[in-house]
C-alpha cells in the first residue's frame, strides 16, 4: 500500500503541475493583453490517515486556480478618447453587439476594465470583439436624470448620431453697456440709444432682441435713470420687457446701477443682476448686473458703448468628436464650438472580484460568489474614476512567471522522478518470486 500511494502521489504531483504549467502558460501568452488578469494555480496537500503510525500513505496533492480579477495592470496613454480604463477596483457595464442588434433590452450585461471603443457605421460605440459600451442617457438639454443604482435597467448602448444636426438656441445674453452720463440732463435732446442683439432659435434659426435705452429727462439736473425696452424680431417686434434702470452718482458707486424697477416683463432679480425674457421660442435670461456691482450695465462719461455684450447659442451645429472625463461623462463636441453631455458612464461595484465568472475578451459576469453589483459614479466611493485616452495593459509579470516555469518544470521532473522510482521498486520486489 505504501509503495502504490507512492505512485498515486507522484501522478497526482505531474497532474498538479501540469495545471500549474497551463496557468503560467496563459499568463505568458496574453501578457500582452489589455486587461488580461492573472490567473494563479495554488497547490493543497491530501493526507490520507493511514491504519497504524507505523506506516505512512502519501495522499499526494491538488490544485485549485483563480483569476486575480482584483490585480490591475499599469495605465498606459493612448492618442483616442474613447480608449477608457478604470483608475480603481470598478467595471465598464458592457453588452454584446448581437444583443444590441438582435432588439431594444433587456441586454445581457458583462463587465470589463478597459476597452478601445469606436463608433461604428451606425453610430453604436463597441470594441473590435463586439462589445458594446453601455450608459445613462443625457437629457436632451444636456443634464442627466436620477436613475437606479441596483439594477442594470436604466442603462442603453452609447450611440453617436454623428449624421444628425443639433440646435443649440440661446438661452442667455450677457449685456456689458455704457450709457452716456450726460444724456439724462435737462439740457439734453433725449434721444434714445438703440442696439440689435442676435440670438438663436431653437430651429437653428438667427433672430434679434431689440434694446431701446430712454433717457429720461428732468425739469433740471440729471435724473440718471433710463427706460429700456426690449423688443424681440421673432414675436413681430412686440415689446417683451420694459425697466426703469437708475444709476448712482455718489462715491464709491458712481455710474453703477442703482435700482432697477420692473414695468412689464420677467422681474429684475437683484441677487442675480437677471431678468427672464419670454421670447417666441422660450426664454432668455437677460443680465444687466446687479446694483453697485462694477461689472454690467454702467453710466459713466458721455458716450454709448456696447463693448461687453456676449451671449450662448449658435446655428446648427454637427458632432465632430467626443470626449469621456474623469465623472464618467462622456460630451459630444460640435462644430460651433460648444459641448453637451450625452451620457454618464457609471462604474460597477462587486463586494468580491475574484468571484467574477470569467469569459472571453476579459469580460466577467456577476455570480453569487462575486456578491451584489452597485453602480457608483465615476470619481465616487471605492470604484475609482474613468480615465480617456488610456487602455489598462496585462497584469502578467513575465520575468515572475518565467521564474514559476522553470519551478514548475523542476517539480514536475522530480514527480516523474519519482513514478520511475517505484516502478523500479515494484519490478524488485517482482523479481523475488524468481
Amino acid at each position: 500500500m505504501t509503495i502504490s500511494s507512492s505512485l498515486n502521489a507522484g501522478v497526482a504531483g505531474l497532474n498538479a503541475n501540469a495545471n500549474k504549467l497551463s496557468s503560467i502558460a496563459d499568463n505568458i501568452a496574453n501578457s500582452a493583453t489589455y486587461g488580461y488578469k492573472r490567473s494563479e494555480t495554488d497547490f493543497y496537500s491530501v493526507v490520507v490517515q493511514g491504519g497504524s503510525s507505523e506506516s505512512y500513505a502519501a495522499g499526494g496533492v491538488r490544485t485549485s486556480s483563480v483569476r486575480l480579477i482584483d490585480e490591475r495592470g499599469p495605465l498606459v496613454a493612448t492618442r483616442k478618447a474613447t480608449d477608457l480604463a478604470i483608475d480603481g477596483r470598478g467595471f465598464l457595464a458592457v453588452t454584446e453587439l448581437s444583443a444590441v442588434d438582435g432588439g431594444t433590452g433587456p441586454y445581457p450585461i458583462s463587465l470589463v476594465t478597459t476597452g478601445s471603443f469606436r463608433a461604428d457605421d451606425e453610430g453604436i460605440l463597441r470594441t473590435d470583439a463586439g462589445q458594446v459600451l453601455m450608459g445613462w442617457p443625457a437629457n436632451p438639454d444636456g443634464t442627466t436624470g436620477t436613475y437606479p443604482r441596483d439594477t442594470m435597467a436604466g442603462l442603453e448602448p452609447v450611440r453617436l448620431d454623428s449624421n444628425q444636426y443639433v440646435g443649440n438656441p440661446t438661452t442667455k445674453v450677457v449685456m456689458g453697456i455704457n450709457l452716456p452720463a450726460t444724456a439724462t440732463a435737462s439740457t439734453a435732446t433725449g434721444d434714445p440709444e438703440e442696439l440689435t442683439v442676435e440670438y438663436f432659435g431653437n430651429l437653428g434659426t438667427s433672430e434679434a432682441l431689440g434694446f431701446s435705452f430712454a433717457p429720461v429727462i428732468p425739469a433740471s439736473g440729471a435724473s440718471n435713470t433710463w427706460t429700456m425696452t426690449i423688443t424681440d424680431a421673432a414675436s413681430g417686434g412686440a415689446v417683451v420687457g420694459q425697466y426703469t434702470v437708475s444709476f448712482n452718482n455718489t462715491q464709491p458707486n458712481g455710474g453703477t446701477i442703482a435700482s432697477v424697477t420692473t414695468i412689464s416683463g420677467g422681474a429684475y432679480d437683484p441677487a442675480t443682476g437677471k431678468m427672464d425674457i419670454a421670447v417666441a421660442g422660450g426664454t432668455i435670461s437677460v443680465e444687466i448686473g446687479r446694483p453697485s456691482a462694477p461689472n454690467g450695465m454702467t453710466q459713466l462719461a458721455n458716450t454709448f458703448s456696447p463693448v461687453g455684450i456676449s451671449k450662448n447659442g449658435s446655428t446648427v451645429a454637427t458632432l465632430t468628436s467626443v470626449e469621456v472625463d474623469d465623472q464618467g461623462n462622456l460630451f459630444a463636441i460640435y462644430d460651433q464650438g460648444f459641448t453637451r453631455q450625452i451620457y454618464q458612464i457609471p462604474v460597477v461595484d462587486v463586494p468580491n472580484p475574484n468571484g467574477l465568472v470569467a469569459l472571453n475578451n476579459q469580460t466577467y459576469q456577476i455570480s453569487p460568489a462575486s456578491g451584489p453589483f452597485y453602480l457608483w459614479d465615476a470619481g465616487d466611493g471605492p470604484t475609482g474614476s474613468v480615465v480617456g485616452y488610456s487602455r489598462e495593459e496585462s497584469a502578467t509579470d513575465v520575468a515572475a512567471e518565467l521564474t514559476q516555469l522553470i519551478q514548475t518544470q523542476r517539480a514536475y521532473s522530480s514527480n516523474a522522478k519519482v513514478i520511475q522510482t517505484v516502478d523500479e521498486m515494484l519490478q524488485e520486489t517482482t523479481n523475488l518470486k524468481r
